[in-house]
């Protein structure tokens, strides 16, 4: 793999001595290894060790520095071919999301700190993989910036036992050093840690106290008011101000207790396992992060922070008492090999990045009609073929849910309830938060329409497919034009698939998945009907199509009249439809001589498709049980009025009845002749002459 870091600055700190072992580590096991920073002092070493370093000023908030910087990763990014960027910090992160758009690299992130929360922390919960350091942070991220549970991954910072090495307790030393490490800031509570120091300097002068760590430009008068603190507390001849340093394996070799005495949450504390791993005892203030490397009384001390008084105890506690000094400093040595090794750290960040790498997320927008979800069954088993390993998402509404649930070639479905409770633009908003946890690399919009693009473009994919017609469908990164309109819906989408490198063929057909429990329940309305589907033929017909389209239903005397036709030939006719179609069967059962079974309003989508599959032959106008019956493999003779079939005949074994006019295709819901001729002039006997013989195809000795 080719993998970029990208963080500030590579000055002397833990974020920095991570950065540079990972990237060290990931060279000498056969990776491609670079990483991008403003540059500094730790830039050579980097270098000596064969890692590739471009200097960037990606540390700065100015908008337009950020801008080009963006440009310039994005180039560094394809020229190293790079398969992960890796960000650290949060303006490097802008700038690398940003930067990984409308390309093929993937982006995780590492979270150091316990953010606070706003708008520029925000992007630290956007990576593919979120690696927190700490259990603490994890939750944090995911309770406090929306990061979802399977996207984090717990990797606690390193030490490289190579350089931190074991020593033991050296006793009858004349002086004792306490040291703190860390930059000089308010939250990591030095004041706390100096008058803590003086109670003890007053009761043991011998010790010496070290303050390793510098304070950045903008905490210059904190450092000076610690300066003052020492004066006055006059402890100036014990206390050693020592700045940033890049030689922390000797100090620790030459210190005999560690203090960490932030104040607010740690997010780890790595100084605490390069202590533990040296074999310094080390006290820590209880907050955060820390209780998962301190256990107290077993691998260091711990007190509560801004407590002077207790930070003193716990020193003179351990300089007192050496052996317990030595036990707690073995067994932590112990919890270090155990947990915190480099080796360690970095094998498990190279699985995240194998993980990643393999794991790409496409969702699938699809929000009408159940009709419409059906004929999008092709589409979602060519996308599995073609992404055996991706997590494939489905965007639907309340109606295609039940479907879409029991596909095999989703992960999962997220309904989008666009008419009920996810109504308006809060609504709106709402979703498209919850999408944002998922962060899709391709985004493809079968839907097409306004709202479908903008759903799509706000989910901030890297690639996004679909239609671009009207004004929002420029939104889409890889939109082509509408400009063959007569296709067949399947084909249609396959178009759009092309991009993506799928080709349709004629062995993409619908599909749909009832379960077994609603084969049981056909069977069992079948059996109150009196029908037995193995001594039967069985031929089911759909009594209209929805309440928008009645310009689409065959008339009610050509339908009484199939039936009779079809029951003198011992054939047992199922009537099929919706709740809304209740009066309309009773007025069909008032027309027929024979009495074909009522099946109105009994069953759900896929109780129908349940149904349908025991039908020899399945007679419907343009509507949804028409892709439902092309799904079940079931032949099918659809009647087309308004519509045009080349647009919205599906895949399978359908036969088309239509006639000819110059008003058709109209489109229009309700005939303006008011007479209906397009599916009036399609007669009883044509119909019933093309399902005896589907049946003869079927069964030439029937």
């Amino acid at each position: 793999m080719n993998i970029l870091q990208v963080l500030p600055e590579l000055n002397v700190g833990g974020v920095e001595r991570g950065t540079v072992d990972l990237a060290v580590y990931l060279l000498d096991h056969g990776h491609a290894s670079v990483v991008v920073s403003n540059g500094g002092s730790m830039v050579a070493a980097l270098q000596a060790h064969g890692v590739k370093h471009y200097s960037l000023p990606v540390h700065r908030k100015n908008f337009f520095i950020a801008w080009q910087c963006v440009k310039d990763l994005r180039r560094i990014i394809r020229e190293e071919k790079i398969d992960i960027v890796h960000a650290r910090s949060r303006v490097p992160a802008w700038i690398a999301w940003l930067a990984t758009r409308k390309t093929e690299a993937q982006f995780v992130t590492t979270c150091h700190g316990y953010y606070s929360q706003n708008v520029m922390s925000r992007i630290m919960g956007w990576g593919k993989r979120v690696i927190v350091i700490s259990e603490v942070v994890g939750r944090h991220m995911i309770d406090h910036f929306g990061v979802h549970p399977e996207n984090i991954r717990l990797i606690p910072r390193s030490v490289d036992l190579e350089k931190f090495k074991f020593r033991a307790r050296q006793p009858g030393r004349s002086s004792v050093v306490v040291s703190i490490i860390g930059r000089i800031t308010p939250l990591k509570g030095h004041a706390y840690f100096l008058q803590g120091m003086a109670k003890v300097i007053r009761l043991m002068p011998f010790v010496r106290v070290r303050v390793i760590g510098d304070a950045p430009s903008s905490k210059k008068d904190y450092k000076n008011s610690l300066l003052l603190l020492v004066r006055r507390l006059g402890i100036t001849d014990n206390v050693e101000f020592m700045g940033n340093r890049a030689d922390i394996p000797e100090l620790l070799q030459d210190t005999d207790i560690l203090v960490l005495s932030t104040v607010t949450q740690e997010a780890f504390g790595r100084v605490l396992i390069e202590a533990q791993a040296v074999g310094v005892p080390v006290i820590a203030t209880k907050v955060g992060g820390v209780v998962d490397i301190v256990t107290h009384e077993q691998t260091g001390l711990l007190v509560l922070p801004r407590d002077p008084e207790g930070m003193a105890v716990a020193v003179m506690r351990l300089i007192n008492d050496g052996k317990l000094a030595d036990a707690m400093a073995i067994e932590a040595r112990r919890g270090v090999e155990k947990k915190y090794t480099l080796e360690q750290m970095a094998s498990k960040t190279i699985a995240v990045y194998d993980e990643v790498r393999s794991a790409a997320s496409i969702l699938v927008i699809k929000l009408g009609a159940v009709g419409d979800i059906i004929l999008s069954s092709p589409a979602f088993k060519a996308l599995r073929q073609q992404f055996p390993h991706a997590r494939i998402y489905c965007l639907t509404g309340q109606p295609g849910a039940a479907l879409m649930h029991g596909c095999p070639y989703v992960d999962d479905v997220v309904v989008y309830d666009h008419k009920g409770k996810d109504k308006g633009p809060s609504g709106f908003w709402r979703m498209i938060k919850e999408l944002n946890k998922y962060h899709f690399d391709k985004v493809i919009d079968f839907q097409n329409n306004t709202r479908s693009h903008l759903l799509a473009a706000l989910c901030f994919p890297r690639f996004s497919y679909g239609y671009a017609n009207k004004k929002m469908g420029r939104l889409l990164t890889d939109g082509i034009p509408d400009d063959q309109t007569h296709l067949p819906p399947v084909a249609h989408q396959f178009r759009i698939l092309e991009k993506l490198g799928i080709i349709y063929d004629d062995d993409f057909l619908l599909e749909m998945w009832p379960r077994r429990d609603d084969h049981d329940f056909a069977l069992k309305l079948l059996h109150d009907q009196w029908i037995d589907e193995k001594n039967h033929i069985i031929v089911g017909i759909n009594i209209s199509a929805s309440d928008r389209w009645p310009s689409k239903n065959w008339p009610l005397a050509s339908l009484a009249e199939l039936c009779d036709r079809l029951a003198a030939d011992g054939i047992r006719v199922l009537i099929t439809g919706m709740d809304k179609d209740r009066a309309l069967a009773r007025q069909l059962a008032l027309r027929t001589k024979s009495k074909p079974a009522l099946i109105i309003g009994k069953t759900n989508i896929l109780q129908l498709a349940a149904l349908v599959a025991r039908c020899r032959v399945f007679i419907t106008p343009d509507s949804a049980p028409l892709h439902v019956a092309s799904a079940m493999k079931v032949p099918v003779v659809a009647l087309f009025g308004p519509t045009d079939p080349r647009r919205h005949i599906p895949p399978g074994k359908v036969s088309v009845l239509t006639k000819e006019m110059s008003c058709r295709p109209c489109y229009q819901s309700r005939c303006r002749m008011a007479v209906q001729a397009c599916l009036k002039d399609i007669t009883a006997y044509e119909v019933y002459l093309k399902v005896k013989e589907i049946l003869k195809e079927s069964d030439p000795g029937a």
